[in-house]
């Protein structure tokens, strides 16, 4: 194993527990798009933010992003307060900046490398090829953005925990004990965003979105408690991260769309085999009923 396959197994490592964290938020919130719509809305916040500063640094695109990334989450908020469905909040407002994204791009950069693949399919493969010297050391600009996000995440979540948790079982229990739900949520959704522009451009969106919903999803059929679920979550995500690269370097194949087959078979499991949710376990119990009866 040389050093490029160590990058790639710690930047996904780190993908992994970041959007482990955040993502069973999402999930308990019926949420869990949330990460798609913003991966695929950002893309007129990186046309903009090109056109304005005239090239295509990442630390300019990925603030353009960041910021569309808080207006897509504010909006959807806004139509959901309106009366429009969750689901329904989420497709109108990602496809229909989404759609201007891709009009700014054939109408103001048809002649630059701007094209949809390189502004929002990275690849994980080639996270080795963009480093920051530090220490004498050539470190992935991924694992540092990647790395910063994570442990941003870590300390408000640590910090505002019990907040976070009242405010997904119960938000009106919430605002009735003096929290003020509507700016937590904000707070999450800011990390979300944060957390999906940091790591797609690198790894890709498919790894992203993928990552935060499936090892939440498969958590949350293996434990009722959040503590555990955070955990098993950022625990399966790694897993799978580090299980599909390997699979993907046996079999030449998208490292990306490895790790998240991985991901998705080990939800297969749980919905299969899981103590309390688990299909196997319910037919089972049907089995002893209808024995007993």
């Amino acid at each position: 194993m040389n050093s490029n396959d160590l990058w790639i197994l710690l930047t996904g490592a780190l993908v992994a527990g970041a959007c482990g964290l955040l993502g069973s938020f999402l999930v308990l919130r019926r949420m869990a798009m949330i990460g798609d719509a913003i991966s695929h809305s950002v893309l007129p916040g990186i046309v903009i933010a090109f056109l304005i500063s005239g090239s295509r640094d990442s630390v300019a695109m990925l603030f353009g992003a960041a910021v569309i990334g808080l207006v897509t989450v504010f909006l959807i908020q806004l139509f959901q307060q309106g009366g429009v469905q969750s689901d329904a909040s989420i497709g109108v407002v990602f496809t229909a900046l989404f759609s201007v994204g891709v009009l700014l791009v054939s109408m103001f950069t048809s002649k630059v490398d701007l094209d949809l693949d390189c502004v929002l399919y990275g690849e994980i493969a080639f996270v080795s090829l963009d480093t920051v010297g530090w220490l004498g050391l050539d470190i992935p600009k991924a694992v540092w953005m990647v790395g910063t996000v994570l442990l941003l995440s870590a300390v408000v979540l640590g910090l505002f925990y019990k907040q976070f948790k009242l405010c997904a079982f119960d938000p009106a229990m919430a605002a009735a004990v003096g929290i003020p739900v509507a700016l937590f949520h904000y707070l999450l959704m800011g990390l979300v965003s944060v957390t999906t522009v940091a790591s797609f451009e690198s790894v890709g969106a498919i790894l992203v979105v993928g990552m935060l919903i499936v090892p939440a999803a498969t958590a949350y059929l293996l434990t009722e408690r959040l503590g555990i679920m955070i955990l098993y979550s950022v625990l399966i995500g790694v897993a799978s991260s580090a299980i599909g690269y390997f699979i993907a370097d046996a079999m030449d194949a998208s490292i990306a769309g490895c790790m998240v087959t991985v991901a998705g078979a080990l939800f297969v499991l749980a919905f299969l085999f899981s103590p309390s949710h688990g299909v196997v376990r319910k037919l089972l119990r049907q089995r002893r009923s209808r024995v007993a009866v």
